[in-house]
């Protein structure tokens, strides 16, 4: 009976408390699985990965870590496309690289890969090029070592033109000569170059013919000069041209273009002549000029007209408009011409 009772008190004093809180936790139960409904649905979202639309390697493969951004280490180390020959440019167009990636299991359709529009991505095979100027010095080396040749007073002409030469980028060594044949009397060369450690270059060996050119040292200006404009020290250099039958009145002597004026426009880097430069003229003909007369402890100053154009060290003449008499002087500054007394005597009427 004190069980029945004890059983009965206890269902009425826990029955309100159970029973009340039944709506609070059906509706967590409910919110619970709304979220872990909504989780599934984020997650299936897959993530896009950024196509890259510019390159440049230094390999000769392309790898889809080169093209897509995002992939895992091995996705991206597996090869895609060959790279362009050494410094050359070439394109993918996007579609091809999805269908790569595709048939590489990398993705499963092209909506994860973001090509921001782009159709194609452009690739650069960054290379070491080998200038002419890198083939002459190998050369000069080679006739020096092998033949005893001084080659520096000649300049070498290739037969059609320096050969186009790409290398590894990471190659830093000398041009060098293989091979090399050389005719003394004729000044023909047959040459074969390699650069160290360069696979391009075993692959293609560069094999070519030519014939040194005698040169010789000649004035060039360093910038376009206007006509008019005064050439200062810094305006010219010394070159070395290959010698031929027109180089009488070039100029060999930088001395001989300083403080002259440019009497054309003049190209940068083309040899000057002596034409192409006169001294500045301070008197020019017809001015009205300053006679100094010069003689042991007497000048004398009168004014006159300059029959001829002059530059500084010029002998002109110039007339006294009074007396109608020419005398002949040296121009000696601006607007001024000097008579020394025993010049006195070279006067004449004017007829």
């Amino acid at each position: 009976m004190i069980r029945s009772s004890l059983s009965l008190a206890a269902l009425l004093l826990f029955t309100p408390a159970m029973i009340g809180p039944q709506p609070l936790a059906a509706e967590r139960t409910v919110a619970i699985a709304a979220v872990s409904a909504g989780q599934p649905a984020a997650a299936r979202q897959p993530l896009r990965k950024q196509l890259r639309t510019e390159l440049r390697l230094s390999r000769d493969l392309v790898s889809f870590g080169d093209l897509i951004d995002g992939l895992s280490a091995e996705a991206a180390a597996t090869p895609a496309f060959r790279a362009p020959a050494l410094g050359e440019t070439g394109t993918i167009q996007v579609a091809r690289i999805v269908e790569a990636a595709r048939a590489a299991g990398i993705i499963s359709n092209a909506s994860e890969i973001d090509s921001d529009g782009a159709m194609q991505v452009v690739v650069t095979r960054e290379a070491r090029r080998i200038l002419a100027s890198d083939i002459e010095a190998a050369v000069r080396l080679a006739l020096q070592e092998r033949y005893g040749i001084d080659a520096r007073a000649f300049a070498l002409s290739i037969d059609g033109g320096a050969p186009a030469i790409a290398v590894e980028p990471e190659l830093s060594g000398a041009v060098a000569v293989t091979d090399l044949s050389f005719d003394a009397r004729s000044r023909r060369l047959q040459a074969r170059i390699s650069v160290p450690g360069s696979t391009a270059m075993q692959l293609k060996p560069v094999r070519f013919g030519g014939q040194l050119v005698e040169t010789v040292e000649v004035v060039v200006p360093k910038r376009a000069i206007a006509r008019g404009e005064t050439l200062g020290k810094d305006d010219v250099k010394i070159e070395r041209r290959p010698r031929d039958g027109q180089l009488g009145d070039l100029l060999v002597d930088p001395r001989t273009a300083i403080d002259k004026v440019a009497r054309r426009a003049l190209i940068a880097g083309l040899p000057l002549r002596a034409s192409d430069v006169q001294r500045e003229e301070i008197v020019a003909k017809g001015d009205l000029v300053t006679i100094v007369y010069e003689s042991r402890g007497l000048t004398i100053s009168m004014r006159g007209r300059a029959n001829d154009a002059g530059a500084m060290g010029d002998v002109v003449t110039a007339t006294n408009p009074q007396s109608k008499r020419a005398l002949q002087g040296t121009v000696s500054g601006p607007g001024r011409i000097s008579v020394q007394a025993n010049s006195a005597g070279r006067i004449a009427s004017a007829r």
